[in-house]
């Protein structure tokens, strides 16, 4: 028959009572272990009561659990504050006014917003850079922001960091970028666009480069196909597209 396990080292039914000195009884062993265990379980609550300070510290998770806005402002008229104004002196004047796209969220638990800029296009140069080359190249810029006022978007932002594909197109490389929001990291693709992707409390803030190229008209008449030119070194952008980032931010705090 299976009975209730006993602990070792503990007096059976028949066993002797605690001995006592003088006229107070000393406490039991199994009076010790609950002081033990409210012990433990204090310390526990103090360590977890630390780790959660450090969490809000750390993350911008306010009292109520709900995360910082960090004073952001997301909303339909947000794409104004989009200037670009490193990237504009790199590849050339925006051909029009930032465009908002029509898949914006307004929602009392998210706010979205996602808008375009297209830079003027511009002429190729020949290999020589003598003359034209008859191919054009254009660049666009676009932005997402999200400002979550229910859930911390931290960690499920910490996990996109580790995705090898992005809307179809493979990532090639992931770099952290310092000093910028709470988390930032640049990512570079395989179809040669870049991407900065920055977390700041409950604000998410995603800036994206990338480029076309256009051939010329087949008859040029000059007869047979023109020259194949390389497309532009996205990575020479880098810091235009950091700064770019870092003033779009600043622009939806003042806005």
């Amino acid at each position: 028959m299976i009975t209730e396990p006993e602990l070792v080292g503990e007096p059976g039914p028949d066993g002797p009572a605690d001995v006592v000195s003088g006229f107070d009884r000393g406490p039991s062993a199994a009076g010790r272990r609950r002081r033990q265990g409210l012990l433990w379980a204090a310390a526990g609550a103090v360590v977890a009561s630390a780790v959660w300070a450090t969490a809000v510290f750390a993350y911008g998770v306010g009292g109520d659990r709900k995360p910082d806005p960090r004073g952001y402002r997301v909303e339909s008229d947000s794409c104004a504050a989009v200037e670009l104004k490193a990237l504009a002196k790199a590849v050339g004047e925006p051909a029009a006014e930032p465009s908002t796209e029509l898949d914006g969220i307004e929602h009392p638990a998210l706010c979205r917003i996602r808008c375009t800029v297209d830079f003027t296009v511009a002429a190729v140069r020949a290999p020589d850079g003598a003359e034209a080359s008859g191919w054009s190249t254009g660049y666009q810029a676009s932005l997402t922001a999200e400002l979550h006022r229910e859930t911390d978007p931290r960690p499920e932002f910490e996990a996109s960091s580790t995705l090898t594909e992005i809307d179809d197109v493979g990532v090639d490389r992931v770099e952290r970028v310092p000093d910028l929001g709470d988390l930032a990291y640049l990512l570079i693709m395989e179809d040669e666009s870049m991407r900065v992707q920055v977390v700041e409390g409950g604000a998410v803030v995603t800036l994206t480069l990338s480029s076309w190229m256009s051939p010329p008209d087949i008859d040029n008449g000059r007869g047979g196909l023109p020259g194949v030119v390389d497309q532009p070194e996205m990575l020479a952008y880098r810091g235009d597209l950091i700064s770019d980032t870092r003033e779009v931010m600043k622009a939806l705090k003042a806005g």
